[in-house]
């Protein structure tokens, strides 16, 4: 059944940075939207703002009458995989036989119809895509974007176009949800072990973004990491290309450094790039998310950029404009006496690159770092290595560990975590008391770092600040 002929969306976890912009998208396209979330974020307020409905509670009287009471093909029911499998209201709508599709699955309908460009990698997704997306969006090539993050220069996580028939979307490995899309082109960023609640181990991960990689559409293009040791199909009568911050590759950047708060870089390419609308070198791009991860991910938009055809000025102009996404080494207060930056990291690897970052872009400078582990089967896998990365702080504070989805396992907490760290000046804390510490300190560098509900302590931790 094509998607198009739903007139009734209903979305379980609608709150969520995926789930929303689906709400959005399905809103725009004159559907009836109704959701369901357990925490009425700022999210929430604002798909409410733009008249979608939503309810808090998970009782089946909560469900509008005019849902249960549609024809079956009419209404799409939507869920995220971080909804329970007991909760009531899928199994609700499963019970009563309602049409119900994980959200990796309605993204994968969505992207039948177009020229589907995904970005998967265990990091690097959202920002990636977002760079991509404004990149097009400023040359005025037309693209609809699905963000895991809310973009600064159009402060949403979805851009829309009724015309063009570019479709960028991150491509989670998170549940196997990339398996659902047969892109045109595919950027992978990154592959290193992780959700090993779902994976039997990196293995089986690398496995499974090989099968992701062979699901490239005829005359397509995959364009990966040059690290990722990893032998990837080439696409059927396709290519297969590289890219790098650090080493040569089909698109590599060079002489990198930090310019007026900004990573500056030259940008080269092999003599075998096709579609090449400027010559093989350019100097003096210039970025603003700092750190050599940033402009990795800089590069593979630049070189898909160069790809669909866009000129040398076209990705200069967009790479210079380009303002961000919110929690995405988010920079709130930058002055000599005192920094505050928030960054989304739920994984070891993110943890280093951003505190590498900060020392980058802060030289000679103390660094405070907070952290909030997300996910106890994540801390008890990853424990040793974020240790490792998080002692590259020079002061450290561990919050209680955010369990979203999952129970508490023995002997796995913050203070597990904190033993395991190098540093001298370091303590856990909860939630709750960060604010009454922080405000007892003498900050230089703050970093807040987490994947969790630690989002909603930025504002406050601003105020406190300034």
């Amino acid at each position: 059944m094509k998607i198009d002929l739903y007139k009734h969306i209903y979305l379980i976890g609608i709150g969520g940075i995926g789930m929303s912009a689906l709400a959005r998208y399905f809103n725009a396209k004159g559907k009836s939207i109704y959701g369901y979330d357990k925490v009425q974020s700022d999210l929430c307020d604002a798909l409410q703002g733009e008249g979608i409905k939503i309810h808090y509670n998970d009782g089946i009287e909560d469900i509008p009458k005019y849902v249960k009471e549609a024809n079956h093909n009419e209404i799409l029911v939507v869920y995220t995989p971080a909804i329970s499998e007991k909760n009531i209201l899928l199994n609700y709508f499963k019970n009563k036989g309602f049409n119900t599709y994980k959200r990796a699955e309605v993204l994968g309908m969505i992207s039948k119809e177009s020229f589907t460009i995904a970005v998967a990698g265990t990091h690097g997704k959202t920002t990636t895509s977002a760079i991509l997306a404004h990149i097009l969006a400023h040359a005025g090539k037309k693209s609809t974007a699905f963000l895991g993050g809310i973009s600064k220069n159009y402060n949403t996580n979805l851009m829309l176009s009724e015309k063009g028939n570019i479709l960028i979307v991150e491509a989670d490995e998170y549940d196997k949800s990339f398996l659902q899309l047969e892109p045109d082109v595919a950027i992978i960023t990154s592959v290193d072990a992780d959700h090993l609640d779902i994976y039997k181990d990196e293995q089986d991960l690398h496995d499974t973004f090989k099968q992701f990689a062979s699901q490239i559409r005829n005359n397509g293009l995959l364009l990966f990491e040059d690290s990722i040791m990893i032998d990837f199909p080439t696409p059927n009568e396709g290519m297969k290309l590289t890219y790098s911050a650090l080493d040569k590759a089909d698109y590599s950047a060079k002489n990198i450094k930090v310019k007026h708060g900004k990573m500056v870089f030259d940008l080269t390419a092999l003599d075998t790039m096709p579609n090449m609308s400027y010559e093989k070198k350019k100097k003096g791009l210039s970025f603003i998310l700092p750190g050599v991860h940033n402009v990795s991910n800089a590069v593979a938009a630049s070189a898909v950029a160069s790809y669909l055809g866009l000129s040398f000025e076209d990705i200069k102009s967009g790479l210079d404009t380009f303002k961000g996404i919110n929690r995405r080494f988010d920079v709130h207060i930058n002055t000599q006496e005192l920094a505050y930056v928030d960054d989304y990291a739920h994984h070891p690897q993110e943890v280093s690159a951003t505190i590498n970052a900060a020392k980058l872009l802060f030289p000679e400078r103390e660094i405070t770092v907070v952290f909030q582990p997300h996910l106890f089967s994540r801390t008890k896998d990853f424990a040793k290595e974020f240790a490792v990365s998080l002692s590259l702080a020079d002061k450290l504070i561990v919050l209680d560990i955010y369990p979203a989805r999952e129970l508490p396992i023995d002997g796995v907490n913050a203070r597990m975590l904190l033993r395991l760290c190098t540093i001298p000046k370091k303590e856990t804390c909860s939630k709750k008391m960060l604010l009454k510490i922080l405000e007892e300190k003498n900050l230089d560098v703050l970093i807040t770092l987490g994947a969790g509900d630690i989002g909603t302590l930025v504002q406050p931790i601003k105020h406190l600040l300034n």
